[in-house]
């Protein structure tokens, strides 16, 4: 067993027939599995933390659709990072660029489908952990809207932003998956079409864009600028709102633990422990800014929203310190969008860049994730 992919393999037997039967499940090891440790890639937790009793609602509700629970994979530390790398387990090698990160924090759950060792990548995105390692990987995945998807039995990271998600190979089997677990309240019309986000700096040939949105039958009518600053600001915003989430959450049991973290995370935690309330009201004002030009943008959720999943291809596993804290900087001004939205992203495998994959996210509205769906069901 690959202990830098999988936490621990499970031998489980199928519950039935059902849409998902015979679709092998990897979960991050971020859920609750009745009778196994919850690792949330850390052995400090692991080791103050009692062995769950009940499966997560999520993970169940997969496996009562016929899904196979073939293991648990592994996560960066509680989830607070997009690298996809661990201290204390090692790196997952990225099956589609061995030479370049996996994309975390749900590294596992990617490899272990990118690999061919499972069709379903259950994992978590509060800040893109989803769409990072669905880019890096030359994946499909969902992060839904926030709370459509119950997140019971989850160990959290942010719980204002916390959603659960998944990944998979082709956009069929993500839709059988979300058909499975998002609700069916859901009655949104279709959106009358797509406009890209251009970021700055950030070039992409739009005739691609452009031959996929005919696919799904959804017109490109045009792009809007998404200027440096404005990222800059949608980052700032969720990484301090997040930051004082973060910190309300597991703050205590860091201060009585003092567990061990590598030390991008630790500083990451230091730096949330030092928010202060000041801060988030700051905070909450970029965001409320960034959430009412994403409104304006998407016609009031007549449009679908399209722009690159990352800058580029994932980070070479050489690149280090402040060349690869820049990136993420880069990164999070991208993925905060979907965020701090509340709303559904489809993360689409559909560029390359260095010979790598490369994602393009596609936003609607929130509580449009089934309108999403619909789309990618066209997608070949």
């Amino acid at each position: 067993m690959d202990k830098r992919v999988w936490a621990e393999r499970i031998v489980s037997t199928a519950r039935g027939d059902g849409p998902l039967s015979g679709l092998r499940l990897a979960v991050k090891d971020m859920f609750d599995v009745a009778g196994h440790v919850t690792g949330a890639g850390n052995p400090d937790w692991a080791a103050t933390h009692a062995i769950p009793m009940r499966t997560a609602t999520c993970v169940e509700r997969l496996c009562q659709a016929g899904a196979l629970l073939v293991g648990k994979t592994q996560t960066d530390e509680l989830a607070y990072s997009l690298n996809g790398a661990n201290v204390h387990y090692g790196t997952p090698l990225n099956p589609a660029a061995p030479d370049r990160l996996p994309g975390g924090s749900s590294s596992g759950s990617a490899v272990a489908v990118a690999s061919g060792d499972a069709d379903i990548g259950l994992g978590t995105d509060t800040g893109g952990s989803i769409r990072v390692p669905s880019s890096y990987c030359g994946l499909y995945g969902l992060r839904p809207s926030w709370g459509a998807i119950d997140i019971s039995g989850t160990v959290p990271l942010a719980p204002r932003f916390d959603t659960v998600g998944f990944m998979c190979r082709s956009p069929s089997v993500l839709a059988q998956v979300g058909d499975v677990l998002l609700p069916r309240s859901e009655t949104t019309a279709a959106v009358e079409g797509v406009y890209w986000l251009a970021a700055e700096g950030i070039p992409v040939d739009l005739s691609v864009i452009d031959a996929r949105c005919a696919q799904m039958h959804v017109p490109l009518l045009g792009q809007h600028a998404l200027t440096t600053a404005f990222m800059a600001r949608a980052s700032q915003a969720f990484r301090v709102l997040q930051g004082r989430d973060i910190w309300r959450t597991h703050g205590d049991w860091i201060t009585s633990t003092r567990p061990r973290f590598a030390p991008d995370v630790a500083a990451r935690f230091q730096w949330a422990a030092s928010l202060s309330e000041a801060d988030g009201v700051q905070a909450q004002r970029q965001a409320d800014s960034v959430i009412a030009q994403l409104w304006q943008w998407s016609g009031r959720g007549r449009y679908m929203l399209a722009l690159p999943s990352t800058p580029g291809a994932a980070p070479l596993l050489t690149l280090q310190g402040d060349a690869l804290a820049h990136y993420r900087e880069a990164l999070m001004g991208m993925t905060a969008l979907g965020g701090l939205w509340g709303a559904p992203v489809l993360a689409a495998p559909w560029l390359t860049d260095q010979q790598a994959p490369w994602g393009i996210s596609l936003l609607a509205a929130p509580d449009n994730d089934r309108c999403l769906l619909n789309a990618a069901c066209q997608l070949t």
